[in-house]
C-alpha cells in the first residue's frame, strides 16, 4: 500500500480551496472541460495561490523535494567549470542568466565558484516570476556571497537579445504540459471536468499543434497515456531568436523520445511531489503539490536545431559532472576532513549513482557561436541516442 500523504495544515487547505474555486470557475467558463495544460498552469502559477506563487517551503529537506544544488555546493562548483569555459569564448562583457533559480542556492554557489576560477560574469541575471521565490533567492545570495550580490539582477521576461550562458536546472519538467492518450478511437487530449467529488479526467480528440505532435511520436498500440510539452518546445525555440552567441545548459530528468514513449511507460510520467513524497494525483489539494513530467530530450534538441541552434552535447548528469571535475572537487573536500567531507561523499553518490540522480537526470547543451568541444560532454556524449 502507498504511504499516506501528510495531512496539510488548515491554512494550506483553505488556500487550496480558494485555488480550486478559481479553477472550477475557469472550467465552467470553458464550457465544462479544461485542457490539463491550463489546469496545471493555474495549479502551479496562479498569482497568490499557485504552488510556485504561494509562500510554502518547497526546496530542501524541509520542503517538498530536494534539488541537486540543495544537496551540496560541489554541484555548483562542477557546473561552474562548464560555465567558465563558455564565458571564456565570449566577448569581454560576459553574462549568466539562470531561469527558475529555486532557492537561490545554485546562483550563490556558481558566483562563488566563478569568482574562484577568475571568471566572474559582469552580471548574473535571474528570471523568476514568483515574488516569494525572488525574496528567498535574494536572501540566500546576500547571506552566502554579500560582496557579489550587487552583480545579481532579476528579470520579468526573457531578454530580447542575449550573449552569455543560460542555465536552467529542473525548469522544463515543471512547465505546464498537455496530457494525452492514444485510444482505439484515436488520439485524445486529456482535460479536467467538475464532478460531485471534485476534479476528474475527461478526454476529447486532440487537434491542431498537439495532434500534429502526437502523430510524430512512436506510439503504436492503445491504450497509452503520456505527456507532450509544447511549452518546453516553444521555450527552447524562443532562444533561436534571442541567443546571439553562447550556450544553454539544461539539466532535468527525462529521456530521449524512443525511451520516453516506450510501451513500458504506457501510463505516462506525470508526478506530484509533496513533503518528500511522490504521488500521481494532480487533483489532491491543488496548489500544495508540485506537478512535473519527464522531459522529451529529442523534442528539446529538435526545437533548438529547427530554431538555428547547435546541439552541443547530451549526456547523463553523472557523466557531465564527472567530466567537469566532480571527483577532484570531492577529493579536495575529503582531504579537508571533518563532518563536511562525510556529507559531501553521500551527496555526490546521490548526484552520480545510476539509481539516484546520476542516470535519471540528463544535461543537454544548445548554443550558437561555440566552436570548441564542451568540457561536460568530453566522455559519454549521447547525442547519437536522441
Amino acid at each position: 500500500m502507498p504511504t499516506p500523504l501528510p495531512e496539510p495544515s488548515d491554512d494550506a487547505k483553505a488556500a487550496s480551496r480558494e485555488l480550486s474555486d478559481c479553477i472550477a470557475a475557469s472550467i465552467r467558463t470553458a464550457g465544462g472541460w479544461l485542457p490539463f495544460v491550463d489546469y496545471m498552469d493555474m495549479a502551479l502559477h496562479l498569482p497568490g495561490l499557485g504552488y510556485y506563487a504561494g509562500g510554502s517551503l518547497k526546496f530542501g529537506a524541509a520542503g517538498d523535494f530536494v534539488t541537486a544544488p540543495e544537496l551540496t555546493p560541489l554541484f555548483g562548483q562542477a557546473l561552474a567549470r562548464q560555465v567558465a569555459q563558455v564565458l571564456a569564448v565570449l566577448p569581454s562583457s560576459t553574462f549568466v542568466l539562470e531561469v527558475g533559480a529555486g532557492s537561490g542556492r545554485l546562483a550563490a554557489d556558481l558566483l562563488m565558484a566563478l569568482e574562484a576560477l577568475g571568471c566572474l560574469p559582469e552580471s548574473y541575471a535571474i528570471l523568476e516570476l514568483s515574488g516569494e521565490l525572488r525574496a528567498r533567492q535574494q536572501q540566500t545570495i546576500e547571506s552566502a556571497v554579500p560582496h557579489l550580490a550587487p552583480r545579481v539582477v532579476w528579470l520579468n521576461a526573457l531578454p530580447e537579445h542575449f550573449t552569455g550562458c543560460v542555465i536552467a536546472n529542473e525548469l522544463l519538467d515543471a512547465l505546464p504540459t498537455h496530457v494525452v492518450a492514444w485510444r482505439e478511437a484515436g488520439r485524445m487530449e486529456r482535460g479536467v471536468v467538475l464532478t460531485d467529488a471534485g476534479f476528474d479526467w475527461a478526454e476529447r480528440p486532440a487537434h491542431g499543434a498537439l495532434a500534429a505532435a502526437m502523430a510524430s511520436l512512436p506510439v503504436e498500440t492503445a491504450p497509452f497515456i503520456s505527456e507532450v510539452s509544447l511549452a518546453a518546445r516553444h521555450w527552447v525555440s524562443e532562444w533561436g531568436h534571442r541567443l546571439a552567441q553562447g550556450a544553454l545548459l539544461l539539466i532535468d530528468y527525462g529521456l530521449p523520445r524512443h525511451e520516453l514513449y516506450h510501451p513500458q511507460r504506457s501510463h505516462g510520467t506525470l508526478r506530484c511531489h509533496y513533503r518528500q513524497r511522490a504521488h500521481d494525483n494532480p487533483f489532491w489539494w491543488p496548489g500544495l503539490s508540485d506537478i512535473t513530467s519527464h522531459v522529451d530530450f529529442t523534442a528539446v534538441a529538435e526545437a533548438g536545431f529547427d530554431a538555428g541552434l547547435d546541439v552541443l552535447g547530451y549526456t547523463s548528469q553523472s557523466s557531465f559532472l564527472i567530466n567537469c571535475g566532480l571527483g577532484e572537487l570531492l577529493m579536495a573536500r575529503q582531504e579537508a576532513g571533518g563532518e563536511q567531507a562525510l556529507r559531501a561523499n553521500g551527496a555526490v553518490q546521490t548526484l552520480i549513482a545510476p539509481g539516484e540522480m546520476g542516470e535519471l537526470f540528463k544535461v543537454i547543451a544548445l548554443g550558437r557561436g561555440i566552436d570548441l568541444p564542451l568540457l561536460g560532454f568530453t566522455r559519454g556524449d549521447r547525442r547519437h541516442a536522441l
